[in-house]
């Protein structure tokens, strides 16, 4: 299986170099799809409901610094891990949500449940790592109507 890692150098060699954040919500969505429409995780690290969106710590830990990220941040990442499958969930994503801003994805997720939820009973400026579930993800992602859908 890929490691967030390994997803996030994928999505950079398709994006370019590109924030942070746009990256930790791009591998949000990436994996909240996958889910969906393969009914397995793209990746085993779990995320996390902070407060500007949904965040991978170990990926956090990984850019902490950096506004910007590339390909060249992370190294020893393998993109090729990433099934055909598995690349074309992530394309899917990269063709619907890669032109967005970072602030329009941290927006959106906000609006989500999955993020509400996890964050349920905490104050708007209150730091915090409960986690977004699998479970989740799945369950409000898949209940979206057919012109919600975003695969093509």
């Amino acid at each position: 299986m890929a490691t967030v890692f390994d997803v996030s150098a994928y999505i950079l060699e398709k994006q370019g170099a590109i924030t942070a954040m746009k990256l930790q919500k791009l591998v949000y969505y990436a994996q909240a799809w996958s889910l969906v429409w393969d009914e397995v995780p793209l990746f085993n690290e779990k995320i996390e409901a902070w407060i500007n969106g949904p965040v991978v710590r170990e990926l956090f830990e990984a850019h902490q610094g950096q506004f910007k990220v590339s390909r060249d941040s992370f190294v020893h990442a393998n993109p090729n891990a990433l099934t055909s499958s598995e690349r074309e969930t992530v394309d899917s994503v990269l063709q619907h949500y890669g032109e967005k801003s970072s602030q329009y994805l941290s927006d959106l997720t906000h609006m989500e449940e999955p993020w509400r939820n996890a964050r349920k009973g905490m104050p708007d400026d209150e730091r915090g790592n409960r986690e977004i579930t699998h479970e989740a993800m799945f369950n409000y992602y898949s209940s979206l109507p057919p012109e919600a859908e975003i695969r093509l």
